[in-house]
This record gives structure tokens, C-alpha cells and sequence, in this order.
């Protein structure tokens, strides 16, 4: 079963890159699509939704009173606040009202994914029992810090290194960068920068096929 998704954005560009990023994660798929907070009211009306993706400045109604409408009403849903405001009052507000995460534009594929994780991650936490002891609330509360970066190196990613290695080891031969970026939804480079770490530190090989007819090309496997 996937979560269902509302993206609240009034730029049409950035809707459509946040409704592409939320469908590369399969634990989700997008139900529906507002500009506005009032028409994201409606919505949430109609029925059940539980992660609601939406921008701060928008026309008619502004993200932080659509998130203070959210709760009022009740809605039992979820929310990541997505913002170009690096303003600390913007912040504090909407912490207060109880956002899963808050991301400030532009904001990198990898960190979005990043606020997907800690939403299933809280989600999974609280349906994986009936019965609350400290220990269950413990879990719940501190379930997003396992995604907490661990010491890579400056632009790796702990999930989008993951996202390689998975695609890498369903493979059973060489795989060219071009192959792996293809599949996973990352840029070349990217995945040039990936391959390149993984090899340095001995978890990935590379080999170079000189028999394309053109320009060599680099082919990785797991070590």
C-alpha cells in the first residue's frame, strides 16, 4: 500500500518536480494537486490523505494558515512545509503546528527524499503496535534520526547512496554509469560522483570498455 500525497504549490514547475520526486519513491503515490490552501481545504474534505507537501507563499491562503486550518479541523494527515522563507518565525511557527519536516527551495532530490523517509519512517513506528509502552514512544519520537547523515564525505547522501547500491546489486555484470543513472532517476554526474566514492573506499570497481566504437565508456559493478 502507498501513502497518498497532496502537493499544495502554486508554481506549476515546482508541483510537477515535487510530484516527480514523490513518485521515484514507491512507499508514495500523489492523489492530488492544489495551488491554493483554500482548494487544499476542499480537498482534504473529500478524503483521506496522509502527506501534504506544500509551499508557504501561495495566493489566497499561505501555507502556514492552511497548516493552522489543517489542525484545527482535525485532519488526520501529515505535513512537509516547502518554502523559499529562511526566515526563523516562518520556522518556528510552523514547528509548533507540527510539520514532519521543512525544506527550504531550492532543495536537492536526495533531502526530499530524505522528508519522505521520516514521514513512512514515523508511520511504521506507530502501526507497528496496538499497545504504547516507553519504549514504543521512544521509538516514535526519535524514528527520523536514523536518517540522520553519517560521516560521508561532503555531496554523499547516505539515501542516494543506498538507491545505487540496491540498483547495483540486482545487477549480475558490469553497468555503465549512464545505465545506473537511467534507473535510479539521478543525473550522470551524480552518479559519476557515487561511483567515484564507491570505488575509493573499495565497496565498487570500474572498468572501461573500449569497444563502444566512440568514446570509452566506464562500467561499475559491486566489489
Amino acid at each position: 500500500m502507498a501513502y497518498d500525497v497532496l502537493i499544495v504549490e502554486d508554481d506549476p514547475m515546482v508541483a510537477m518536480i515535487n510530484e516527480q520526486y514523490v513518485c521515484k519513491n514507491k512507499q508514495f503515490k500523489v492523489c492530488g494537486s492544489c495551488r491554493n490552501g483554500a482548494d487544499a481545504l476542499e480537498f482534504l474534505a473529500t478524503g483521506k490523505v496522509d502527506l501534504v507537501i506544500m509551499d508557504v507563499y501561495m495566493p489566497f491562503m499561505d501555507g502556514v494558515e492552511t497548516l493552522k486550518q489543517i489542525r484545527e479541523k482535525k485532519f488526520n494527515t501529515e505535513v512537509i512545509m516547502v518554502t523559499a522563507a529562511n526566515d526563523t518565525a516562518t520556522l518556528e511557527n510552523t514547528m509548533h503546528l507540527g510539520v514532519i519536516d521543512y525544506l527550504i527551495k531550492p532543495f536537492a532530490y536526495e533531502r526530499f527524499q530524505v522528508a519522505l523517509e521520516k514521514f513512512a519512517a514515523k508511520m511504521s513506528a506507530l502501526h507497528d503496535s496496538s499497545v504504547l509502552d516507553q519504549r514504543r514512544v521512544d521509538s516514535i519520537i526519535t524514528s527520523a534520526k536514523k536518517f540522520i547523515a553519517k560521516d560521508y564525505p561532503k555531496g554523499i547522501q547516505e539515501k542516494t547512496l543506498e538507491l545505487i547500491q540496491s540498483y547495483l546489486k540486482e545487477q549480475k555484470g558490469w553497468t555503465s554509469g549512464d545505465s545506473i543513472a537511467e534507473h535510479v532517476g539521478l543525473s550522470g554526474v551524480t552518479v559519476r560522483h557515487y561511483m567515484n566514492y564507491m570505488v575509493e573506499v573499495g565497496s565498487a570497481m570500474q572498468s572501461i570498455n573500449y569497444e563502444t566504437g566512440g568514446r570509452p565508456c566506464v562500467l561499475y559493478k559491486l566489489d
